[in-house]
């Protein structure tokens, strides 16, 4: 199905999937894809690394001046780097997503962050996956779509994201942490996890991935007039 040049824009609590959906369109489409969460992790990560956050979640402000010499890029298409360095497997640690976020929460985290997806975006036929891409990243995306899984079927998807991972979870603290950055992220000043009014609502709770890019082209052919 050709696809008009347009953003898409994925925005949904955590673990719905957005970021395996949001592939799974860009590779059936022809799309660039981008993974706004990670570029928060590997914020969260540099600030970890660097001091700049402590045990109580405390930012330092002097963050603001180092992220200027942060290089964080997105290289074979998915892959998160931190200057030469690869950070995917790591930033996905339950270290780094207990203290994401407060990160992502600063005014100044987002506006940086912000910055440098517009640029990754330039030259359109994308997707973005995050929890403000509709709303205030790209707020004129063509196609919004805003995704949601009931509280078990996400915090069982992360148990058996970090479990793969070799680490040990414990399925209540993981359900304790999605539900705490679910209420951090929908009540945060700046940039608060909310649907947007255009958006189309995917439940994907007992939905294969088939499912899923089925309902998707449906949306778009739906949308954009699109004849099969």
């Amino acid at each position: 199905m050709r696809v008009p040049d347009i953003i898409i824009a994925v925005d949904g609590y955590s673990s719905t999937g957005k970021s395996t959906f949001a592939k799974l369109v860009a590779k059936a489409f022809g799309f660039l894809y981008l993974d706004s969460g990670a570029m928060y992790r590997g914020v969260t990560l540099f600030a970890q690394e660097q001091g700049y956050i402590n045990g109580a979640n405390e930012i330092s402000p002097a963050l603001e001046a180092a992220l200027e010499g942060l290089d964080l890029h997105f290289e074979n298409g998915t892959q998160l780097f931190m200057g030469d360095r690869c950070i995917e497997g790591v930033i996905r640690t339950m270290a780094v997503s207990n203290q994401v976020s407060p990160v992502a929460a600063v005014p100044w985290v987002r506006k940086w962050v912000d910055e440098r997806l517009h640029r990754f975006s330039e030259n359109g036929r994308v997707v973005m996956d995050g929890r403000d891409i509709g709303t205030t990243v790209f707020p004129n995306a063509e196609l919004k779509v805003f995704m949601i899984a009931s509280d078990q079927v996400r915090a069982q998807r992360r148990f058996d994201e970090i479990a793969a991972k070799g680490e040990n979870p414990v399925f209540e603290e993981v359900l304790k942490n999605l539900l705490e950055r679910d209420y951090i992220d929908s009540h945060r000043e700046t940039s608060p996890l909310v649907q947007a009014p255009d958006a189309f609502v995917l439940d994907n709770s007992e939905m294969t991935l088939t499912e899923e890019i089925a309902w998707v082209q449906g949306v778009i052919q739906g949308k954009f007039g699109i004849l099969c």
